[in-house]
């Protein structure tokens, strides 16, 4: 659901419901500054800095950081370091604790699940960010958007507080060499022992995938997030060449359904995603042989989402007089995933709004890292300006149609960045083709609707699906 979008406010009233819930765990080190520098309204940032295990990292970001009252509201806010090969020591505490801090909150006061959601396609702050995650005491650890084999071996190693290293993408690299990055929690903390290894879900879109990860990953796969196109965030590309419809969407076809009677032989437990909310979905997928189902974006448009409370009330209203659109954009996504925008004006997916944007990579985290002519790692992003990113070795036909997600997502939560030139970046905002289906929880009064809406509308669907079938077996055997 994008940074921030399902951030611990949710993810607690999830847990506390029953059910799993799950944070992500995007830029959550911007995240957390921003939140500081706004001065942490009710003091939930603070709070959670008083129980990280390490002391002096708190104090230090909170010195660096927290601004008592908030900054202005046109003052910029301050930037940090962008995450790279090489993490500089304040980063890494920076990354650690921001992820400590959003799993601590969430795990708040109940004794329910919590996990924490990651992209493999974000490699940089990985590592620190997990071992935060762990410190917190998550108990599921997703990951998707590539293909993380290294994820599971490295969870055994943390708990055991031994010190990890993650294979980092490099383009143009020499045949036979590679790039590492190495964290040791002993070296940055003087401690890494006794953690808790949370489960590790895979989110696949393929048997094929599903296979490799269960039988190459580093350690144990727990089991699996099967995920349809129809999903909110980044979606997997067709599989052959990417044939396009007239909207420029990419176009899916038999061949991009999961074969589930090959992922059921797999053994492990897995969960259906992508239009899954509903309770014949939920009833489907059971019977499927899945143990439950992903729900994202119902719960994005929900009280408790971190989502810009006027943009939640937008998009309800256009789905109210049936105006909603989403779009499967293929050139949004510095990744070159396929990656669903809400068309809204005034946001990133209005072809205006982003002309007027001036290209910029201050934030870094969708940058890919290449090997430049002299040996050194360099880096780029096809959302920055073009020609800086020639002078890169990028192609120009990569820069097209691409947007600053990074910034676009934080400001769909309400901390977008004042530029020096004054502009203030707009939102992007992304959800799942369910979108269209939100009005059904809405109070009689058009209310906004709560997490437990969401639940309640399919645990009671389902118990009603489950008597009806009852019903009818009873009546057949009479």
């Amino acid at each position: 659901m994008g940074a921030g979008v399902s951030g611990w406010p949710l993810a607690q009233a999830v847990a506390r419901l029953g059910q799993l819930g799950v944070v992500s765990g995007t830029a959550l080190a911007i995240i957390l500054v921003r939140r500081l520098q706004l001065g942490d309204p009710g003091g939930p940032m603070r709070r959670a800095l008083r129980q990280f295990p390490f002391p002096p990292v708190a104090e230090r970001v909170l010195d660096q950081y927290y601004i008592p009252g908030g900054k202005p509201p046109h003052q910029p806010f301050t930037l940090q370091p962008m995450p790279g090969v090489s993490l500089s020591a304040a980063l890494i505490e920076l990354t650690v604790l921001a992820n400590f801090v959003e799993v601590f909150l969430a795990k708040e006061g109940h004794d329910g699940l919590i996990g924490v959601n990651y992209l493999e396609k974000l490699q940089f702050p990985t590592l620190p960010s997990i071992y935060g995650a762990m410190l917190a005491g998550v108990d599921y650890m997703l990951m998707g958007a590539g293909v993380p084999r290294a994820i599971p071996g490295i969870l055994d190693q943390l708990a055991r507080g031994e010190a990890v290293h993650l294979r980092i993408d490099v383009s143009d690299l020499p045949p036979g060499e590679q790039v590492v990055q190495e964290f040791d929690p002993r070296a940055c903390f003087g401690s890494g022992h006794g953690l808790k290894r949370p489960l590790f879900l895979a989110i696949v879109s393929s048997a094929t995938l599903a296979m490799t990860l269960a039988r190459k990953s580093s350690g144990k796969v727990d089991g699996f997030i099967v995920e349809g196109p129809s999903a909110g965030g980044h979606n997997a590309p067709p599989r052959g060449p990417m044939h396009r419809n007239e909207r420029g969407e990419p176009i899916y076809t038999d061949r991009d359904l999961p074969d589930m009677e090959r992922i059921r032989a797999l053994g492990l437990p897995f969960w259906m995603a992508g239009s899954f909310a509903e309770p014949a979905q939920l009833a489907e997928a059971l019977k499927m042989g899945a143990v439950g189902v992903q729900v994202g974006t119902p719960f994005a448009f929900c009280e408790e989402s971190g989502l810009d409370p006027h943009l939640k009330r937008r998009v309800i209203e256009q789905v109210l007089s049936g105006n909603i659109e989403v779009l499967t954009d293929p050139l949004a996504s510095p990744t070159g995933f396929p990656f669903k925008v809400v068309q809204l004006d005034g946001t990133l997916s209005e072809a205006a709004t982003y002309e007027r944007r001036e290209r910029g990579c201050d934030l870094g985290y969708l940058r890919s890292a290449y090997r430049k002519p002299d040996g050194a790692i360099g880096y780029r992003c096809p959302a920055e300006p073009l020609q800086q990113y020639l002078r890169k070795g990028g192609q120009a036909a990569d820069t097209c149609g691409r947007k600053c997600l990074c910034n676009g997502l934080l400001a769909a939560i309400g901390l977008g960045q004042t530029q020096t030139n004054g502009y203030l970046e707009k939102p992007l905002l992304t959800a799942g083709e369910s979108v269209r289906h939100i009005a059904r929880f809405l109070r009689q009064d058009r209310r906004p609707y709560t997490a437990a809406d969401v639940v309640q509308h399919l645990v009671e669907g389902l118990a009603d699906i489950m008597n009806r079938m009852n019903g009818v077996a009873a009546a057949f055997l009479r």
